[in-house]
């Protein structure tokens, strides 16, 4: 089960979203429900929670202001809005999932199930090492230069992060900077484990070391850096460690 609250001011549409929830989602139990900031933070502090239902815009600030007060946030997070045009700002506060008013029966039963099976995953995973059935990564990769190319293995390759239009590619001891995108390498080493986890890194999925619930998700790699992990690339992540 999904220990759930749902935070929306406008009482009509709290029982319209409530209602649905209940008939079409009972994988989901709401333990609250909250008509402004306040009382959806104290809801947050007081329940162990698996899912947030928040809308967006709310009296004395919006959902960002809410999520920003939240410290250690350790749940998954539907926005529900009028208004598209609060995507990318959703998407930078790793919402798992986009609903938009009215509501769509079919694409709240897709975000229930979607946040279902990460919870399932990570639960699975939670707090423990991890150690994927992959085998070791063989190959090598060319690394363009103003003089000429490197060439690489890609078993060396622990992450890669994006830098504008520039990739930084970390090795154990070192940092190579490339004048190309972290699209270009996603491309380029698609054949190995490599896993996109957020909009700014590519992983070396042999390399994570741990997995740590938190905003989004992070994972630790060999290094010992920790890198952020989108919720909307948490599926693809944890399909590695099944």
């Amino acid at each position: 089960m999904l220990n759930a609250i749902l935070v929306e001011d406008e009482a009509n549409s709290r029982e319209i979203l409530r209602n649905y929830i209940l008939k079409y989602c009972p994988e989901v139990t709401l333990v609250g429900e909250a008509s402004t900031i306040k009382e959806g933070l104290a809801l947050i502090k007081e329940n162990d929670l698996d899912l947030v239902f928040l809308d967006v815009e709310m009296p004395f600030g919006n959902a960002f202001d809410l999520l920003d007060q939240v410290a250690d946030r350790t749940f998954e997070t539907v926005f529900v809005t009028a208004y598209n045009h609060y995507a990318l700002d959703a998407l930078n506060n790793h919402a798992a999932y986009y609903l938009m008013k009215p509501i769509s029966i079919d694409e709240l039963i897709k975000a229930v199930a979607y946040v279902k099976e990460i919870r399932q995953k990570e639960n699975a995973l939670d707090d423990k090492i991890l150690k994927t059935n992959l085998k070791s990564v063989e190959g090598k990769i060319t690394l363009p230069q103003q003089d000429g190319f490197q060439v690489l293995n890609v078993a060396d390759i622990i992450y890669c992060k994006a830098d504008d239009n520039y990739t930084e590619i970390y090795l154990e001891n070192k940092k190579i900077v490339v004048s190309k995108t972290l699209k270009y390498f996603e491309e380029a080493l698609s054949e190995f484990p490599f896993a996109r986890i957020h909009k700014s890194y590519l992983v070396n999925v042999n390399e994570v070391i741990k997995y740590v619930k938190g905003k989004g998700g992070s994972v630790i790699v060999s290094n010992g850096k920790e890198l952020l992990v989108s919720s909307s690339k948490k599926k693809d992540l944890l399909a590695y460690f099944e």
